[in-house]
C-alpha cells in the first residue's frame, strides 16, 4: 500500500504512517499537523478517500501540493510558514472535491489552570470544559471535545460526519484528559468516542459522559448542543428564593413522572413545552409549592423510570431539547413553583455505551464487585474515593442549579451509598479502613456536594432519600452532618400506611403506628413522602390500600391525607393520588384523568387543593415544621376510639387544632381540651359535601369554654364525623 518515493530526512517514518492509517498511533497530535522536522516546517495530514491534497492558510494563501505517502490517505509536504496557524485542505478524487480543516493545526483549548484544578479534583466548572462545546477558536467556528480516559491508548471523536472512522479525529492526551477542537462542526452534530483500551482493544463506542444533549432512545449517541444562552425571565423568583428558610416555609411537593402524567391523544410523549402549558398551571392551581420530577437525565430504558441514567448532564430527548426543559423550569418559576429533580449518584447502568469500564478499565466504578456492583439493581457503583469521579458527580449537581435554575435535588438511594454492606451478606463486602460498614468515601462526597450547593446557590436545597437511622443526615457539614437540607421520613410513610390499611375495628390495637413518628419527628428536617414507591410493584394505588367499601375507602384516604398535612414535616404526594387514582401507576400510560368526572374523585382533588391552601395560609402549620415548639399533643392515647388530636403552633400565629377520627363511628360531644377559650373555626373537614363526604360537622365552628382545675385552660365539645380529619383554627374575638 505504500507509495514508492525516495525518503528525505524530513519525511515521516513509514512505521508511524502505518500506525496513523491503521488507527494505532497513540499520539496523533505529535505527528499530524505542522511540525519542525530536521530544520524544516513539515505539514502532515490524514484524509481518507483523497487522491490529491492541497494546503492553504485560513485566509486562502496557498501552502503547496501535499505529497501522497500512503494510498490510505496520508499526505505530507514541506511548507514555507513561520508560525502555527489554522490550515485547510482542498481534497479531490474522481468523485469530486471537498474542504477539510486540519484539527491538528489548532492549539489546546484547555489551559494550565484547568490542568491544575482537574488534576487536584477541585475544578467546579467542569461542565464548561468537558464534553462538547461549540465555539469560535483561533478565528474559526467549530466544536471542542474533551473526555477523561486516562488508561486509553487512543481516543477519537466519531460520527456520521467522518463515517464513524476513529482514525480520522484522534484526540490530544493531556494527563488523561483527551481533547480536540474540530472546525466546522456545530449544533446538532451526532458523535461518540472511539476508545482503544490499554490492551489495544477497540471498545464499544461510548457516549460522552458530559454530553448536554443525547439522541432519542433507542439511539445512544451524544449531540452537540446549541450554545445560545437561554433567556431567563425568573429573576424575581430567584431573588425571592435566595431569602427563603425552607424549614420555616410551606413546602408541598407534587412528584411527577413526565412521561406518564399526561400523554398526547396518539399515546406519544408530551413535549417540555406542552408540559409547561399544562402541568405547571395545574400544579400551581392545586396550591403546590414545588414540582419534583423523577429523573430526567438521559436513560435508555423507560421502565427504569430514569433511575438508571447514562447521560447525567443531558435532559432526556423524550420530551425535547435542553432549551425546552429550560422553558419548563422558567414557566414553573414564573408561576411561583419550584422545581426539584431526582438525582441518581448512587449507581449507574452497565450499558456498553455508558460509563461502565469506560476506557477499558474500572474507571468510574470499583474494580472489585464487592464494592463496584450493586446486587439490587444489577448496576455499577461509583468509586466515590476517586477525585475525578467525585468531581464528575459534584459538577453534575452544580450543573443543574447553574444551567437550569433548579431549586433542589432529591438524592436517590442515599442509604445504599452510606453502607458498604447494603443488601450484602457477610463476605460480600469490604470493610472501611477502621473495619466498619460505613462508606467513608461516599460520606465525604455527599458532604462535599451538599456544602457546595448551599455555598453557591442561596435558597437552593438538597433532600436525601435515606431510610435508616444514620445520624445527622440534615445537619450541616460543619457540625459533622451529611449536609442535606431535608430527609424523606420513610418511617412515617411505612407506619401510617400500615395503620391505614388495617380494618378499622383492629386499629385500636395499633394506635402507636400513628403516634410513634412524633418520637423522632424533630431529629431531622423531614419531608413526609407518599411517593411513587408506594403505588408500584403490586402495591396498588393509595385508595386500594384503604379498607372498607368504596365510600369508606375514600373517607379513609381523605382523613389520612389531612392527617399528613396537619402533621409536622413538609409534604410530598405522587401524581394521581391527589384525585385517588384507582389503578397502580404504570410509566407506560397516562393517569386516568377521566376519573375526575366522578364526584368522589373530584372531591379528593378539591380536598388536596384546600389542604395546600390551608397549609400555605396558616403559619402554625408550617413555620415550625421541623421544630418541637410547633407541636403539642392534645389527645394521643385514645386508642379505644382511634382518635388523635394535636396543636400546631408558631410564634405570633393563632394555633390550629388537628383532630382525626379513624373509625366509621361518628362521635358527638367529643370533649377536647384546648389552650384558649373562644371560637375555633373549621378550616378543613374531610367529611364535607364539597369533598363528596357525608357533609356532617360542626356548622363551621365550635366554642371552647374556660375550665378550672384541669391541665388545659379550656375545653370544647366537638362532633367528629366518621373517618374524618378536622382542622380548627383559633379565631381571636
Amino acid at each position: 500500500m505504500r507509495v514508492s518515493v525516495s525518503k528525505e530526512s524530513w519525511q515521516a517514518d513509514e512505521r508511524e504512517i502505518e500506525a496513523i492509517v491503521a488507527g494505532r498511533h497513540s499520539n496523533a497530535f505529535a505527528f499530524l499537523g505542522l511540525h519542525e522536522v530536521a530544520g524544516h516546517r513539515v505539514l502532515r495530514a490524514f484524509v481518507p478517500h483523497a487522491d490529491t491534497l492541497n494546503a492553504f492558510t485560513l485566509d486562502g494563501a496557498p501552502l503547496g501540493h501535499m505529497i501522497p505517502r500512503h494510498k490510505g490517505g496520508f499526505f505530507e509536504a514541506k511548507v514555507d510558514i513561520t508560525e502555527r496557524q489554522p490550515i485547510r485542505y482542498e481534497a479531490k478524487n474522481a468523485g469530486g472535491s471537498w474542504t477539510v480543516y486540519d484539527p491538528y493545526s489548532f492549539g489546546p483549548v484547555l489551559g494550565p489552570m484547568d490542568d491544575y484544578y482537574i488534576g487536584e479534583g477541585s475544578h467546579l466548572r467542569l461542565f464548561d470544559k468537558m464534553g462538547a462545546h461549540e465555539m469560535e477558536f483561533e478565528g474559526i467556528h467549530g466544536t471542542h471535545f474533551a473526555v477523561w480516559a486516562p488508561n486509553a491508548q487512543r481516543v477519537s471523536v466519531v460520527g456520521p460526519w467522518n463515517d464513524w472512522d476513529g482514525r480520522r479525529h484522534p484526540m490530544r492526551n493531556r494527563q488523561g484528559i483527551w481533547e480536540v477542537f474540530i472546525p466546522v462542526l456545530g449544533t446538532g452534530t451526532i458523535y461518540k468516542y472511539e476508545i482503544v483500551g490499554p490492551n489495544g482493544q477497540v471498545l464499544p463506542l461510548k457516549a460522552d459522559p458530559y454530553a448536554r444533549q443525547a439522541e432519542m432512545r433507542p439511539r445512544t449517541a451524544s449531540v452537540v448542543p446549541d450554545p445560545t444562552p437561554f433567556t431567563w425571565t425568573d429573576q424575581k423568583y430567584m431573588e425571592e428564593r435566595a431569602t427563603r428558610d425552607w424549614r420555616r416555609t410551606p413546602m408541598s411537593i407534587y412528584e411527577v413522572h413526565l412521561g406518564s402524567w399526561r400523554r398526547r391523544p396518539d399515546g406519544s410523549f408530551m413535549s417540555y413545552d406542552q408540559l409547561a402549558e399544562q402541568l405547571v398551571p395545574y400544579a400551581a392551581d392545586m396550591g403546590y409549592t414545588h414540582l419534583e420530577l423523577m429523573p430526567i437525565s438521559e436513560h435508555p430504558f423507560d421502565p427504569s423510570w430514569g433511575y438508571q441514567p447514562t447521560g447525567l448532564y443531558a435532559p432526556t430527548a423524550r420530551f425535547g431539547d435542553p432549551a425546552g426543559f429550560a422553558r419548563l423550569v422558567n414557566a414553573a418559576h414564573e408561576a411561583g413553583l419550584g422545581v426539584i429533580l431526582d438525582w441518581v449518584p448512587a449507581h449507574f447502568p452497565t450499558d456498553e455505551h455508558g460509563l461502565s469500564h469506560f476506557d477499558g478499565t474500572a474507571l468510574y466504578e470499583h474494580e472489585d464487585p464487592r464494592q463496584g456492583f450493586h446486587p439490587d439493581w444489577n448496576t455499577a457503583i461509583y468509586n466515590f474515593g476517586r477525585k475525578e469521579v467525585s468531581a464528575y458527580l459534584t459538577n453534575n449537581a452544580l450543573f443543574w442549579f447553574d444551567q437550569f435554575h433548579i431549586d433542589g435535588l432529591r438524592v436517590d438511594a442515599v442509604a445504599s451509598m452510606l453502607y458498604l454492606d447494603y443488601s450484602r451478606q457477610p463476605g460480600e463486602w469490604v470493610p472501611n479502613q477502621h473495619g466498619g460498614n460505613q462508606n467513608l468515601e461516599a460520606v465525604a462526597f455527599l458532604q462535599r456536594v451538599n456544602a457546595e450547593v448551599y455555598r453557591q446557590y442561596p435558597g437552593a436545597f438538597m433532600i436525601a432519600e435515606e431510610s435508616t437511622a444514620w445520624p445527622g443526615v440534615s445537619s450541616p457539614t460543619y457540625a459533622g452532618g451529611l449536609g442535606f437540607g431535608f430527609k424523606w421520613n420513610m418511617g412515617f410513610m411505612n407506619d401510617t400506611l400500615r395503620f391505614m390499611s388495617r380494618e378499622t375495628i383492629h386499629r385500636r390495637f395499633h394506635h402507636n403506628d400513628m403516634t410513634f413518628g412524633l418520637m423522632y419527628a424533630f431529629t431531622e428536617n423531614f419531608v413526609l413522602p407518599l411517593s411513587h414507591d408506594e403505588v408500584v410493584h403490586g402495591k396498588g394505588a393509595l385508595l386500594s390500600k384503604m379498607p372498607g367499601d368504596d365510600w369508606q375507602q375514600f373517607a379513609n384516604l381523605r382523613a389520612y391525607l389531612a392527617f399528613m398535612w396537619g402533621h409536622p414535616g413538609k409534604k410530598l404526594l405522587f401524581m394521581g393520588q391527589e384525585f385517588a387514582q384507582r389503578e397502580e401507576w404504570s410509566e407506560s400510560q397516562a393517569l386516568d384523568w377521566y376519573l375526575l368526572d366522578a364526584p368522589s374523585h373530584e372531591g379528593m382533588r378539591r380536598l388536596v387543593a384546600d389542604l395546600n391552601a390551608a397549609y400555605r395560609s396558616l403559619p402554625a402549620l408550617y413555620e415550625r415544621d421541623c421544630e418541637p415548639e410547633g407541636f403539642e399533643w392534645v389527645i394521643g392515647n385514645d386508642q379505644a376510639n382511634s382518635v388523635l388530636a394535636w396543636l400546631r403552633k408558631a410564634p405570633d400565629a393563632d394555633p390550629v387544632l388537628v383532630i382525626s377520627n379513624f373509625t366509621p363511628v361518628p362521635r358527638s360531644h367529643y370533649k377536647v381540651p384546648l389552650p384558649k377559650a373562644g371560637r375555633w373555626v373549621e378550616r378543613i373537614n374531610t367529611d364535607a359535601g364539597w369533598y363528596s363526604g357525608g357533609n356532617t360537622g360542626n356548622q363551621g365552628a365550635v366554642v371552647a369554654k374556660a375550665v378550672e382545675g384541669q391541665h388545659w385552660p379550656a375545653e370544647a365539645e366537638i362532633y367528629l364525623p366518621p373517618l374524618a380529619t378536622l382542622f380548627l383554627k383559633y379565631e381571636p374575638a
